[in-house]
């Protein structure tokens, strides 16, 4: 582990745990309250699956070889936080900022904010509505809990993963035990071996993100958007549009709201942002998930477009300067300057790229409602029908300031997205 001095002057520190995809608009974020920023990378290798954080934005990189070593070196930064910059490194931050002395959820209740089961558990103790579920590393028992449970369909996962990696909505038995070993049989996203298999009950009703960001224990809900998604017959429930939503007179938003203050305050989340994905019963909502960093889908520029802010930066604004943004955002929730969409396009293309047709690529780029569009793949990648998030192979963000532009736009980009890739 080696680390160079961050700054020449007294500027103060922000450490991020691994920034990878969303991570990587912390930099500016920081950078706007003049705060120099310093990544943690977690691992020897940088984690392939996911989009790399960019270390050219950062003041300083200290590799994580040693824990104890590491702690050392963060106090003397004497750091104004240590957050996670994905997933998976939400346990190492916590520990980290809990050791280091700075703004910390702790470290008690990480694992109940990363293992979906004991995050559901946790629930349960606190009288939170949540689902029924089992663990197991058998797929046998996983169908025997199926089938005692007695009704299809159920939702086979894997405890710590995201992106819907490895999740299957699942019919009937058959279904049950090959996915459940199809579970068993791979590393999750993030290259860790899945060793039990997370079986619950299925959830009927619309599913919600709600995005948050606290600050000594007062939260402001960011964004609410609701999930447009496809049931494929294989089980997989694949991503479309994430819509948002208004929240003026909206008593889905308010409900979503009240629900996830029970949640963040049953898994200890007091301070940094959570992402809440949520589906309303007709019992009322019940959480799916949440982790406690950025949304997946942020865009810095486009929420503060159609959001007036954006999740990293009030992140950053609840660390460094946590009584101004408890004054202005303490207890509340956004206000939707207009209308807005994520496509997270799908494909059934199965083959090589050969190429990318660019006039395609411009053509929905330059759509009125179109804000930005993010080709993920290049010549010589994979395509393959998608199955999750990871598998999409556009995203594009939409806004306009009226329904019917921004409706008639996501139709033009549905209508092009196969145009942009030329498969072998």
């Amino acid at each position: 582990m080696s680390t160079a001095s961050p700054t020449d002057g007294p500027r103060r520190v922000a450490v991020v745990v691994d920034g990878y995809s969303a991570g990587n608009f912390y930099p500016a974020a920081f950078a706007a309250h003049g705060t120099a920023v310093v990544h943690v990378q977690s691992t020897p290798e940088l984690i392939p699956a996911m989009a790399p954080p960019d270390l050219t934005a950062y003041d300083d990189t200290v590799l994580a070889t040693d824990e104890a070593e590491l702690v050392e070196v963060l106090r003397g930064l004497d750091p104004v936080c240590v957050i996670a910059g994905q997933e998976s490194s939400v346990p190492l931050a916590d520990r980290l900022s809990e050791a280091v002395g700075v703004p910390s959820n702790g470290s008690a209740l990480s694992p109940a904010r990363r293992d979906k089961y004991e995050m559901t558990e946790t629930l349960r103790r606190a009288g939170v509505r949540c689902v029924e579920q089992f663990k197991t590393d058998d797929p046998d028992a996983a169908v025997a809990w199926a089938e005692d449970h007695g009704s299809y369909p159920v939702v086979v996962k894997p405890l710590s993963s995201a992106a819907s990696d490895g999740v299957v909505v699942c019919a009937d038995p058959a279904a049950v035990r090959a996915a459940a070993r199809g579970v068993l049989d791979a590393p999750n996203m993030f290259g860790v071996t899945n060793t039990e298999i997370l079986v619950q009950s299925y959830l009927k009703g619309t599913e919600y993100i709600v995005d948050t960001v606290s600050s000594g224990g007062e939260r402001y809900v960011c964004g609410v958007w609701e999930y447009e998604k496809t049931l494929l017959p294989s089980g997989k429930n694949i991503y479309n549009r994430d819509l948002l939503a208004d929240p003026d007179g909206n008593p889905v938003v308010a409900a979503l709201t009240a629900y996830v203050d029970e949640v963040l305050a049953a898994l200890g989340v007091a301070w940094g942002p959570a992402h809440a994905e949520v589906i309303v019963t007709d019992e009322g909502p019940v959480l799916v998930e949440i982790g406690t960093r950025l949304n997946g889908n942020i865009s810095a520029p486009f929420h503060d477009v159609c959001l007036g802010h954006n999740q990293a930066a009030l992140t950053a604004q609840a660390y460094v300067r946590p009584e101004e943004f408890r004054a202005r955002y303490g207890g509340r929730t956004y206000t939707r300057l207009q209308p807005a969409v994520v496509y997270n396009t799908p494909t059934e293309l199965d083959g090589v790229v050969e190429s990318v047709d660019e006039t395609a690529v411009t053509e929905i780029r330059s759509l009125e409602s179109v804000f930005s569009a993010t080709v993920k793949l290049t010549p010589g990648a994979r395509i393959s029908p998608t199955v999750d998030l990871l598998t999409t192979p556009l995203r594009v963000y939409l806004t306009a300031p009226d329904e019917a532009t921004l409706t008639a736009g996501y139709e033009k980009v549905r209508a092009l997205k196969d145009a942009v890739y030329r498969v072998a």
